[in-house]
C-alpha cells in the first residue's frame, strides 16, 4: 500500500527525531569529550595524567612503589590528610580558605589522648568531644567572616596560632601522649584491612550505580523526547569501572588487602559528593561561589552556607587528626605540624578545586592526596630527603593552579565565542 502524502512529512520527521533522540555513541561522546577539554572543562583529566606520570616514574626508579604491599600502606598514609583535605574542598568551593586545619588536627589527637587516655573518658566520648570542638572551631570563623567581614584567610591563621597554642597547652611539659597500641582505635589505623570478599563485592556497587543511574536518564530523556546517551557508551562506562576497580582490588589483596581507615575516607568522599551534586544544599554552595551576590539575590542564605562548610572544614580537619593518631598511635607537639597544611591544600587544589571558587568536587580530595602521598612514598623508597619533596609537591601545586587559572580563562573566552 502506497502511503498517502499526508503520513509522508510526518513518518519522516519521526525518523529525524529518533536520530536527534539517541546520541553519537563513542564517537559522539569523543567529540564531546574532546570539546569540553578544549573550553577550559578538564575534570580530572590533569590528576589522572598525573598519577600515571608519577606511578611510571617511581616504579621505573624503584619497582617496590607498585609492589601491593606498598600501595596499601599509601592508603593507610593518604587517609588521614585525605580526610582534612575534603574539609578544604568545602571551603575551596565558596573561594576561602581555611589555614588552620594542621593545627585543627593536632588539637583533635591531643583532645584524643587527654580525654581517653588521660582522664579515663570511654573512646566515643573523647572522639564526640573532639568534633565538637572542631565544630565550634569553624562556627567561630564563620561568624567573624558573616559579622565582621574578616578574611578567611586572616581568620584562620589566627586560629592557626591560637590551635597550636592549645595543643601544646594541654598535652603538658610531656609534649605526648602514647595510645593503647591493643586498642580498636589503633589497630583500625594500622592493621584493621577489609575482607577479600567484601571488597570485591563493594567493588561491583559503582558499575552498578552507573547503569542504574544511565538508564534512569535514558528512560527520562527519552520520555521527554530529549536527547540521551547511547546504551553501548552506557554498558562500556560501567564495563570499564567494574574492571578496573576489581583488578585494583585483586591486586592490593595480593598484599595486606583495602585499609578499613581507606574505606572509611572513600565513603565519606561518596557523601560529600552526593550532598555537592544531588542537594539543595550543594546547588547553593557552588552558587554562592561562583558568586556570592547573585546567590543572595536569589534567595540563598550566603552567611549559613558559609556557615555550614567552615564547620564542615574543621570537623574533617579534626576526623583527620584523630585518624592521625591512630596511625601513629600517639598524640604529640608535632602533630598537625610540618607540611600537613600544605599537602591538605595542596591535594584539594591539585585534585582540581579551583581556588577561585564555584569549581571542584569532593574526588578532588581522594585524587588529589593520591598525588601527594604518591610523590612522598616514591621519593622515601629512593632515599631522598625531604627537603626534595617540598620542591617537588611545590612545583606540582604551583603546575595545577597554572592549569586551573588556564581553564578559566578558557571557559571565559569560550563564553564569549
Amino acid at each position: 500500500m502506497i502511503p498517502s502524502e499526508e503520513n509522508k512529512p510526518t513518518q519522516s520527521l519521526d525518523r529525524s527525531d529518533s536520530r536527534l533522540r539517541q546520541d553519537d555513541g563513542i564517537g559522539g561522546a569523543l567529540r564531546g569529550f574532546i570539546d569540553r577539554v578544549r573550553s577550559g572543562e578538564l575534570g580530572l583529566l590533569p590528576v589522572a595524567i598525573g598519577l600515571v606520570v608519577i606511578s611510571t616514574v617511581f616504579s621505573v626508579l624503584n619497582p617496590v612503589f607498585l609492589a601491593p604491599n606498598n600501595l596499601v600502606n599509601l592508603l593507610f598514609d593518604a587517609s588521614a590528610i585525605g580526610m582534612i583535605a575534603l574539609g578544604i574542598v568545602c571551603v575551596l568551593l565558596l573561594g576561602e580558605i581555611d589555614l588552620s586545619v594542621g593545627s585543627m588536627s593536632g588539637l583533635a589527637s591531643a583532645l584524643i589522648g587527654v580525654l581517653w587516655v588521660r582522664s579515663g573518658l570511654p573512646m566515643p566520648v573523647a572522639i564526640t568531644g573532639a568534633l565538637v570542638a572542631g565544630a565550634v572551631v569553624g562556627i567561630v570563623y564563620a561568624m567573624l567572616r558573616n559579622r565582621f567581614g574578616m578574611p578567611s584567610f586572616v581568620a584562620s591563621l589566627a586560629g592557626l596560632l591560637a590551635l597550636l597554642g592549645a595543643q601544646l597547652y594541654i598535652l603538658g611539659p610531656s609534649g605526648s601522649i602514647n595510645l593503647p597500641f591493643t586498642s580498636p582505635l589503633v589497630r583500625f589505623g594500622q592493621v584493621m584491612v577489609m575482607p577479600v570478599w567484601l571488597s570485591h563485592f563493594l567493588a561491583l556497587l559503582p558499575g552498578a550505580y552507573v547503569l542504574f543511574s544511565g538508564f534512569r536518564n535514558i528512560a527520562k530523556r527519552s520520555a521527554a523526547n530529549l536527547s540521551y546517551e547511547d546504551t553501548s557508551l552506557l554498558l562500556l562506562r560501567a564495563f570499564t569501572l567494574t574492571v578496573g576497580l576489581q583488578f585494583a582490588i585483586f591486586y592490593l589483596n595480593l598484599g595486606r588487602g583495602i585499609p578499613w581507615m581507606f574505606a572509611l575516607f572513600v565513603l565519606c568522599v561518596m557523601v560529600m559528593h552526593y550532598a555537592l551534586t544531588r542537594t539543595k544544599w550543594g546547588r547553593s554552595v557552588y552558587a554562592v561561589g561562583g558568586n556570592p551576590e547573585a546567590a543572595r539575590r536569589a534567595g540563598i542564605n550566603v552567611e549559613r552556607i558559609r556557615m555550614s562548610a567552615f564547620v564542615l572544614c574543621s570537623m574533617f580537619a579534626t576526623a583527620g587528626g584523630i585518624l592521625g593518631a591512630s596511625r601513629l598511635a600517639s598524640a604529640s607537639q608535632q602533630a598537625g605540624t610540618a607540611d600537613v597544611n600544605l599537602n591538605a591544600i595542596a591535594a584539594a587544589v591539585i585534585g582540581g578545586t579551583s581556588l577561585f571558587g564555584g569549581r571542584g568536587t569532593a574526588w578532588a580530595a581522594l585524587f588529589g592526596i593520591l598525588v601527594i602521598q604518591a610523590i612522598s612514598n616514591g621519593l622515601t623508597l629512593l632515599n631522598l630527603s625531604s627537603s626534595l619533596r617540598y620542591m617537588i609537591t611545590g612545583g606540582v601545586l604551583a603546575v595545577a593552579v597554572i592549569i586551573d587559572s588556564l581553564a578559566r580563562q578558557s571557559r571565559a573566552s569560550h563564553g564569549r565565542g
